[in-house]
C-alpha cells in the first residue's frame, strides 16, 4: 500500500543536457530548481545539483504541495569555458568572450501528481527544451 494518498499528490522533476555539438552529454553543469505557487507569487528556491556523466540530474528535491509553477536555472558559463580551454590547450584562443548563453532559465506550469522530465539541448549559440518523458 502506498504512503501517498490521492488527496495529495507530489510532483517531481528530473534534467539531462545533451551538447548537441559535440553530440554527448554535459558534465558539471550547476542546476538550481525554484517552485512558485500562482502566476503572480514569489519563487522558493528548493535546492540543486549537477549534472553526472551521463549529463543527468537525478537528484533535484521534490516540489512542495500546491506548486503551480516550476525554474530551472542552468550554469552554463562554466561548463563552456571548461570544454573551450580543454579544446584550446594546443590551439589558440578562438573568442575572448566567455559563453554566449552563461545561463538558460526554464520556467514551465505544472500539474499536481505529475512527473517533469525536462531535457536541455544545448550548443555553444543555441539551446532547445522540451517535456520529456
Amino acid at each position: 500500500m502506498s504512503t501517498e494518498t490521492a488527496a495529495s499528490p507530489r510532483n517531481s522533476v528530473s534534467t539531462h543536457i545533451l551538447d548537441t555539438s559535440i553530440g554527448k552529454p554535459a558534465e558539471g553543469v550547476a542546476i538550481s530548481l525554484s517552485a512558485r505557487t500562482g502566476l503572480r507569487g514569489e519563487w522558493a528556491a528548493l535546492g540543486g545539483s549537477a549534472t553526472d556523466a551521463d549529463g543527468r540530474c537525478k537528484d533535484l528535491p521534490a516540489l512542495p504541495e500546491g506548486t503551480t509553477h516550476v525554474r530551472l536555472d542552468f550554469e552554463t558559463e562554466t561548463y563552456f569555458e571548461k570544454k573551450q580551454a580543454e579544446a584550446q590547450q594546443d590551439a589558440p584562443r578562438v573568442r575572448d568572450s566567455g559563453a554566449f548563453f552563461p545561463e538558460v532559465t526554464i520556467t514551465f506550469a505544472v500539474n499536481p501528481g505529475e512527473h517533469y522530465h525536462v531535457p536541455l539541448l544545448l550548443n555553444p549559440f543555441g539551446y532547445s527544451v522540451y517535456r520529456g518523458s
